[in-house]
């Protein structure tokens, strides 16, 4: 019997496989981090969603599933330096910093149809502030409900610190089947961004209790 023949990675697959492997070397000596999971995820496509503290928060994204991620990222990243070769080389989809960008949707939707994942912030910008969010923006659910894709949920409760180690909680995958297959008007829209705004403040206070209760523990 013929040996089955593997999958010729893309060059894409290849550089974030590469990308993974610096990771623990590279950047958890540093940033440490532990990640929770409330659910186990197969292959996908997924849409990755956390909060946003920092540039360094694509890590957690990247590791919610085993499969590469494309990132929606803002469109001066893409405009000169080491950071526009960086961006180009990870085939990130760039966006206009109002989050209207037809061009940003295609793109999306594409990677999506075509059993790929993406990741998004929907804060828009890093949280500098002492809120728990900053005010969403649409999209997410938007690309969730037109091309039939799960939403991953995932939550940090503190702003990376170096050499102190994070905490991750990854929910479980949000559907808004009962969208599918009909036209939605920005009311539902906006009903359903509510409603993933909602999960991520569940998250948020579920790993909180989890972080108190063990360093309770720790105090007994």
């Amino acid at each position: 019997m013929a040996k089955k023949e593997k999958k010729k990675l893309s060059k894409f697959e290849k550089w974030f496989r590469f990308l993974l492997r610096l990771e623990p070397i590279v950047y958890r000596p540093f940033f440490p981090f532990k990640k929770y999971k409330k659910a186990e995820y197969g292959d996908g496509p997924y849409i990755v969603v956390g909060n946003h503290y920092s540039v360094l928060d694509v890590v957690f994204a990247v590791r919610a599933i085993s499969k590469p991620i494309h990132f929606i990222a803002k469109k001066e990243l893409f405009e000169k330096g080491l950071m526009r070769k960086f961006v180009l080389k990870c085939q990130c989809i760039p966006v206009n910093r109002d989050g209207n960008d037809i061009k940003a949707v295609m793109q999306s939707m594409k990677y999506l149809k075509n059993g790929e994942s993406i990741a998004i912030f929907p804060e828009g910008t890093r949280n500098k502030s002492n809120e728990i969010f900053l005010p969403f923006k649409s999209g997410a659910t938007a690309l969730s409900i037109k091309t039939k894709t799960p939403i991953i949920p995932f939550i940090q409760i503190k702003k990376l610190r170096f050499l102190r180690r994070s905490h991750v909680l990854y929910g479980e995958p949000l559907e808004f089947a009962e969208y599918y297959d009909r036209k939605i008007t920005e009311k539902e829209i906006s009903e359903c961004d509510e409603i993933l705004l909602n999960k991520m403040h569940e998250l948020y206070n579920e790993l909180l209790e989890m972080r108190s209760k063990k360093k309770k523990k720790k105090k007994q």
